[in-house]
């Protein structure tokens, strides 16, 4: 588990700017999951009255809720799925992951990418495989490829849904049926033995879809999400051709992966 920053309230203070403020107060909040008005005046050096319209931005965004007093960080059912939240979540691990995945894509090959954040680190680094073809619903992959020659960006419509960034619904799996990609990466909300879940039915739905239209599998999943479940069933980890995992994964899952004879590979952080 990440340890908190105990980096002392005096040096928090010479952050400058409410975006990078408040960017700060939502890394520790992710952190801590909780704390109190006075804490956070504290230790960001700034008056209760700015700490309160700090907070309501955040709010008003869907990364936290304000409390009579405090914050905590929202449910985990909203936690996984707003995309601006997920973003600042275990970036070094997703980085590494993104690299390790860009190992298995060769130029020429159509990618497809989902909605996670994990997949959109992995979404900057394509263009040194170029040229691509990628298939993707999630808009910050859009945006990542969008400026670059060499990628043949293939942008599936549909219902646009913004706590996921992304695009989903009746057209954008009609869209999918028609196309065929080399490889399909993606991500998903938690593993429980060795089944992979997620949290919405309708982004379950895309992904099942974007796995159906691929060559190859792959899956990128941090070891934070062993162990856990959410609602909707995505697949067993055998339906991937490989399963990329940080290095955090404990002994007993890594065993049941080996029992189970999953095909992954850790990656160092």
């Amino acid at each position: 588990m990440t340890s908190l920053d105990t980096t002392t309230p005096r040096t928090k203070a010479h952050i400058k700017g409410a975006p990078a403020r408040r960017q700060a107060m939502l890394d520790y909040l992710i952190q801590a999951g909780s704390a109190q008005v006075d804490e956070l005046a504290e230790r960001f050096g700034v008056s209760r009255m700015t700490v309160h319209r700090d907070l309501d931005s955040l709010s008003e965004q869907g990364m936290v809720n304000k409390q009579h007093g405090g914050v905590t960080t929202r449910s985990s059912s909203v936690f996984e799925s707003n995309f601006a939240l997920r973003s600042h979540i275990a970036t070094r691990e997703k980085q590494a992951l993104a690299r390790a995945a860009l190992e298995e894509i060769a130029p020429g090959e159509a990618v497809m990418l989902d909605d996670s954040t994990t997949v959109s680190e992995l979404a900057s680094l394509l263009p040194t495989r170029e040229p691509l073809t990628v298939i993707t619903n999630g808009l910050e992959s859009m945006d990542r490829l969008k400026a670059d020659s060499g990628i043949k960006l293939i942008t599936l419509g549909g219902d646009y849904q913004p706590r996921f960034n992304a695009t989903f619904g009746l057209l954008c799996e009609q869209t999918l049926a028609n196309l065929r990609a080399s490889v399909a990466v993606l991500s998903a909300s938690a593993i429980l033995g060795t089944t992979a879940y997620v949290q919405d039915p309708a982004v379950t739905q895309i992904k099942r879809a974007q796995m159906a239209a691929a060559e190859r599998r792959i899956l990128l999943i941090h070891s934070a999400k062993f162990g856990h479940s959410a609602l909707h069933r995505l697949a067993d980890l055998s339906e991937f051709d490989l399963v990329l995992i940080d290095a955090g994964l404990s002994a007993e899952h890594r065993a049941a992966l080996d029992e189970a004879e999953i095909v992954y590979r850790l990656i160092k952080a």
